[in-house]
């Protein structure tokens, strides 16, 4: 069998007690298990805020769409963003008739904060910062442009579960977070995600926009019993989404939750495992660096090859599947206005390759990996 890129892995004993509690109760949708995750979430990472979502996606669009309605921005104001990241990332900030403004990375392959400086206009609102495979890259500096240019943060925490920064978990700087716990996220459910702000009245209006619009939740609506037979009542105040998450993948996430440190340790210990072997090659297979005191997540190890696509070739005939994360996104149609504004992203677009790290690979796996890495990058 293969050795795949990603494999994901579940406390199934945990899991199935969390889930079995919402079938007891006979609650699968929102509430609950969404509360308790919510709570859950606010104590493990410190952030005041945090709203249960069906996907980083949708927290992503939430995000601009909010930060655009309470600071008044207008259709084809500016957000800074990145071109090596999930096409989510940057489609958030179509979704609201804004424009990505795409700046350059750095060697940790995020944004490049004297590219930021450089796409600064009279019209840009906001910086769109992927911290990427789980690594906060320049971070400290991308804060204190947004104070001096008065611009807001937006961060794409989707690879960043468990990462930590200094001792804490990065990002009480920024207006606002966003993290996943999609299948392959280093906290797995099927799918779901979070969105945490800083001010509790966007959390406010996230949970509303999440729900339709609407202003009490089922929920809110089954557990007020002070509301007497009005309780059944609501007014809808936006044209809203069905962004919520569910009580079955918070569920999940619950379990996970418990597992995440232990299993992010395992995905270090992995990748110094892929360093130790490539020391000697670092002439022609780079890894791509942690930035100093980020206890990263390490959801990818990536590496720097000069033939990542003869590699992958060789790779898969060996029986190990690897990935790329990600293609330059000015290469697709879409966003094809920026192409060539982003040299190193162009470059490490075509360089870059995913390993397999996951918690089911062993020492033997990752010796076999880069013996074969070794052998065909020659």
């Amino acid at each position: 069998m293969a050795i795949q890129v990603f494999v994901p892995t579940y406390d199934i004993d945990e899991c199935l007690k969390e889930i079995r509690d919402c079938f007891e109760k006979n609650w699968t949708g929102l509430g609950y298990k969404t509360v308790e995750f919510e709570n859950k979430w606010r104590e493990y990472t410190g952030l005041e805020n945090a709203h249960f979502l069906n996907s980083a996606t949708a927290g992503l669009h939430l995000a601009v769409k909010i930060l655009k309605m309470e600071n008044n921005w207008n259709d084809e104001d500016e957000i800074i963003s990145t071109p090596i990241s999930f096409i989510s990332t940057n489609h958030a900030i179509l979704y609201e008739n804004m424009k990505p403004v795409f700046a350059d990375v750095d060697e940790y392959l995020c944004l490049d904060p004297m590219s930021v400086v450089e796409r600064i206009t009279s019209k840009t609102r906001a910086i769109m910062y992927v911290c990427y495979g789980g690594n906060v890259g320049q971070y400290d500096r991308i804060v204190e442009i947004c104070k001096n240019y008065n611009l807001k943060l937006i961060l794409d925490m989707a690879h960043c579960a468990g990462t930590r920064y200094k001792g804490e978990y990065p990002g009480k700087e920024a207006d606002v977070l966003v993290y996943s716990f999609q299948a392959v996220k280093p906290l797995p459910s099927a799918d779901s995600g979070m969105i945490c702000f800083k001010d509790k009245k966007n959390d406010e209006i996230a949970r509303k926009l999440a729900w339709l619009g609407i202003n009490k939740d089922t929920y809110t609506r089954s557990t007020q019993a002070s509301q007497g037979n009005y309780k059944w009542k609501y007014d809808v105040e936006f044209v809203g989404y069905k962004y919520h998450g569910n009580s079955i993948m918070a569920a999940i996430c619950i379990a996970q939750l418990k597992q995440i440190d232990k299993d992010n340790a395992y995905r270090r210990e992995v990748a110094c495992w892929y360093d130790y072997y490539f020391q000697d090659y670092w002439d022609r297979i780079r890894p791509i660096p942690v930035t100093p005191q980020c206890e990263s997540s390490r959801h990818l190890y990536v590496i720097e090859v000069h033939n990542r696509d003869e590699l992958i070739v060789k790779l898969n005939e060996n029986g190990i599947n690897p990935g790329v994360h990600y293609l330059t996104n000015t290469d697709y149609s879409m966003y094809s206005y920026a192409k060539g504004t982003c040299p190193n992203a162009d470059k490490m677009s075509s360089r870059i390759l995913t390993l397999p790290i996951h918690l089911k690979i062993t020492k033997d796996d990752v010796k076999y990996i880069s013996d074969k890495v070794i052998e065909y990058t020659q």
